[in-house]
């Protein structure tokens, strides 16, 4: 069972850190880009769209799933420490202790990945609309 505590240490916190790392490349990517942005390279609207919103798929899904992945280190951490309680025998507070706050260390940093890529991706998604607006007037559709 040590082997569960590592894959919830290093594997699903090792996941979500690197996860909102890239989250955090694409929005770093896509804000350079958008600052950067030509609306008269463009000649559909379609065109334009299609360029403004790649990859902000990325951050919508480990804004959506950092939650989830967190869970799962939770229900792994309380597992670890029910079946560290059941094969001891003993109900020592100390390893209650240990294994739940393992548990809880899952949840927290996944939702200290999902609620930056959320804000992020609704910044980048506001920024998109004003782009398509911008377009739309100076191309007079």
């Amino acid at each position: 069972m040590d082997s569960l505590k590592h894959v919830v240490d290093y594997g699903i916190i090792g996941l979500l850190l690197a996860l909102s790392l890239w989250a955090v490349a694409v929005a770093a990517e896509r804000w350079i880009f958008y600052r950067r942005i030509d609306l008269r390279g463009y000649r559909s609207e379609e065109e334009f769209e299609v360029a403004l919103t790649k990859r902000l798929v990325v951050i919508g899904t480990v804004a959506a799933n950092a939650p989830y992945i967190g869970l799962l280190g939770t229900v792994l951490g309380i597992m670890l420490t029910f079946h560290t309680m059941g094969s001891s025998g003993t109900m020592a507070v100390q390893t209650i202790m240990v294994g739940l706050s393992l548990a809880l260390k899952a949840t927290a940093v996944g939702l200290l990945v999902a609620i930056p890529c959320v804000v992020l991706n609704n910044v980048l998604r506001r920024r998109v609309t004003e782009l398509m607006t911008q377009f739309k007037v100076q191309h007079g559709t």
